[in-house]
């Protein structure tokens, strides 16, 4: 089998998925998601002026010299609709989110007044407009708040409430089932004998594949049984987005995934220029009138981890509605430590922990020893360092950084 570039495989694999049929959800549940459409506002935010401070709603002219004595006229408080007005030498005493009397259009903090009886002494003079938000201040009527393609955040969320978009057009998050084969796999805590590990692969790819905004169904370790590993699978296509497999990838691998897959799929089986996470595959199941993405990575955990962060999170990504930035984002960065590899061809991810040094700079150094197998150096890295074909990188040289964290 030809060895074939990160990009090529990243292309093969992004381009045999597509986005998943938006549908609307509420507010309160939006966040994470990408617009399928735009979100307009039918209310203006504030919908009438108010006031941003605890204090006395004046006239700016009746204060212009200080200390100035005003009649309080009465007392507003947030959420009370009583329509008050002030007139030439009057205050209102106010707090934050009160509407605005008219006859005012300024109001001073209460930490500038002193208060005496049904008189107010303002000690500060203040402009016309100080401390009131006008209406619209920050939406108004018929903006395009939000542009289709948005991710959006919590503050986006809240954004939604605030203008009463209680429902919105949104990509969903891609429901993934999540399964590995092999009984040499340990899950039920028991003694191991010759020849059996514990399982770790599921148990981080499920945090992985949740922490990407999707819903994950994890159906365990499942039997060398290729009758039981098919139906299986089928099972898994009929409710799931997406299906990722856990080993049976690689080239020499005695595996019922290969067998399985290979019937019953479209299946590419790649190797990649790249280490770890060379080997990985990627196909489509016919379930009813869909095509469903398996995501094959390798057994090796760091092998997994690294190739479902370099094309099946990516891909997971683009269905949920994400077009630009499908992998996480990279910057350069100083190694404070040689990173020695030897050349072979391929590229290498090394696991790094980065920190932003004295010169505003992110610095990294490796986490530890660096085999595909050994996933608890890997546990402290926050970054991937992108070292190309050749000896490696020299202390104080720049080296691309993908940030995980």
């Amino acid at each position: 089998m030809r060895v074939i570039t990160l990009t090529a495989a990243q292309e093969r694999v992004w381009s045999g998925v597509t986005a998943l049929d938006p549908r609307e959800v509420s507010c309160e549940t939006a966040a994470g998601l990408v617009l399928a459409a735009d979100v307009v506002a039918n209310e203006n935010v504030p919908p009438f002026a108010n006031t941003a401070v605890d204090g006395f709603a004046v006239r700016a002219a009746d204060v212009a010299e200080v200390p100035a004595t005003l009649r309080v006229i009465g007392t507003l408080a947030a959420g009370d609709g009583t329509e008050w007005h002030v007139d030439a030498g009057q205050a209102l005493r106010i707090m934050t989110g009160a509407p605005m009397p008219t006859g005012a259009d300024a109001v001073v903090m209460v930490e500038d007044c002193e208060a005496e009886g049904d008189q107010v002494i303002v000690r500060r003079s203040v402009k016309s407009g100080v401390a009131v938000r006008p209406v619209a201040d920050d939406v108004r009527a018929g903006d395009v708040v939000f542009s289709a393609g948005t991710l959006l955040n919590a503050a986006g969320a809240g954004v939604l409430a605030s203008i009463n978009a209680r429902r919105v057009s949104v990509f969903p998050r891609a429901r993934v089932a999540l399964l590995s084969t092999g009984d040499e796999l340990v899950t039920d805590g028991s003694p191991l004998v010759r020849g059996q590990i514990r399982e770790s692969n599921l148990t981080m790819l499920e945090l992985m594949i949740a922490a990407a905004e999707c819903e994950v169904t994890n159906y365990g370790v499942i039997k060398d049984d290729e009758a039981l590993l098919e139906q299986t699978l089928r099972e898994a296509a009929t409710n799931h987005d997406a299906i990722v497999t856990s080993g049976g990838v690689s080239m020499g691998d005695f595996d019922v995934v290969k067998a399985v897959l290979s019937r019953i799929a479209e299946m590419q089986w790649m190797q990649m220029a790249v280490k770890p996470a060379k080997p990985f595959a990627f196909g489509l199941l016919a379930s009813s009138d869909r095509r469903v993405p398996i995501f094959g990575l390798p057994g090796n955990p760091v092998s997994s981890m690294i190739s479902f962060e370099l094309l099946a999170r990516p891909a997971l990504r683009k269905m949920m509605g994400h077009t630009a930035n499908l992998l996480r984002p990279s910057v350069r960065a100083i190694a404070d430590a040689p990173l020695r590899r030897k050349p072979d061809g391929k590229v290498h991810f090394m696991r790094v922990f980065g920190h932003f040094a004295t010169d505003g700079r992110l610095h990294v150094r490796d986490t530890g020893p660096q085999g595909s197998h050994q996933l608890a150096a890997t546990a402290a890295a926050n970054a991937l360092a992108v070292v190309p074909d050749g000896n490696g990188i020299e202390a104080g040289d720049e080296v691309e950084v993908m940030l995980l964290a």
